[in-house]
């Protein structure tokens, strides 16, 4: 419940961005005062400032937007494409199983790294584009996992029942078949969220994702950097803010595992 309600805040957080900006930071995203360039926290401003003089929470609210915007959408696309992939492969089995399984390993041998490079070259960085950037890997977990629960699902005396009375395949896959397989994905999907978050960090930090001046959580520690020796508060609060969002949702991923698993009730 802790973690859930962390979550929450971040989220609100992120969606009153603009109104915290007007009414209690008096701040937008990318306005600059020189003059108080790595200012400690203050009644002015919270947080402090960065090297350019940049409200640090104002930034923080407009990064959450763009990190845990880009976190849901990626998930959402996972999901959805994984799910997809993976009902294919266990319900028909035989030649597509195969070839569609065949097509995974190979997409897994090859390292990340190499798709983001190419994929951020080609895609123009934005929100969009960062989550396809990154759901283009990430999909392919969900896929395996989705089969494997189909294959062990399939064969259950309700599922030859109801086809020995007539169902048909897509009616068996979406009333009965997806219905056994959702609780494992809403487990996936709360697990994921955190591993979704550090990849996008990561990609603005090496300045393949969304680049300045357009806040992000990574892209403020890539900043900070700059400026590391002369106050590590711009590098401090953007990666204390992804900590705590991580954790809360592998903590919240940890719950609902338990809370679905009907071996547990």
């Amino acid at each position: 419940m802790a973690a859930a309600l962390i979550l929450l805040i971040l989220i609100a957080s992120a969606l009153l961005a603009p109104i915290l900006s007007q009414w209690v930071t008096h701040n937008t995203a990318t306005q600059q005062d020189l003059s108080n360039a790595l200012a400690q926290p203050s009644a002015t401003h919270w947080l402090g400032t960065d090297q350019l003089g940049r409200d640090t929470l104002t930034r923080l609210l407009f990064g959450a937007q763009v990190s845990l915007g880009v976190a849901a959408l990626t998930m959402g696309m996972s999901l959805t494409l994984g799910t997809a992939v993976g009902l294919l492969a266990g319900y028909l089995g035989g030649w597509i199983d195969n070839v569609l399984m065949r097509l995974l390993d190979m997409l897994l041998a090859v390292p990340p790294i190499f798709f983001f490079i190419m994929l951020s070259i080609i895609l123009r960085p934005n929100a969009l584009t960062l989550a396809i950037l990154i759901s283009s890997i990430s999909w392919l977990p969900v896929a395996r996992l989705v089969r494997a629960q189909v294959l062990a699902t399939k064969h259950l005396e309700y599922i030859v029942a109801v086809q020995t009375l007539g169902a048909t395949g897509g009616r068996v896959v979406f009333r009965h078949i997806l219905p056994a397989v959702a609780p494992v994905l809403i487990v996936t999907a709360s697990l994921s969220m955190g591993q979704i978050i550090l990849i996008e960090a990561a990609l603005d930090f090496l300045g393949l994702g969304l680049r300045p001046p357009a806040p992000s959580w990574g892209n403020m520690i890539s900043d900070a950097q700059l400026a590391i020796t002369h106050s590590a508060l711009p590098a401090i609060f953007p990666g204390a803010t992804i900590f705590i969002a991580v954790l809360a949702t592998n903590v919240l991923g940890d719950a609902l595992r338990d809370a679905l698993d009907p071996t547990l009730q």
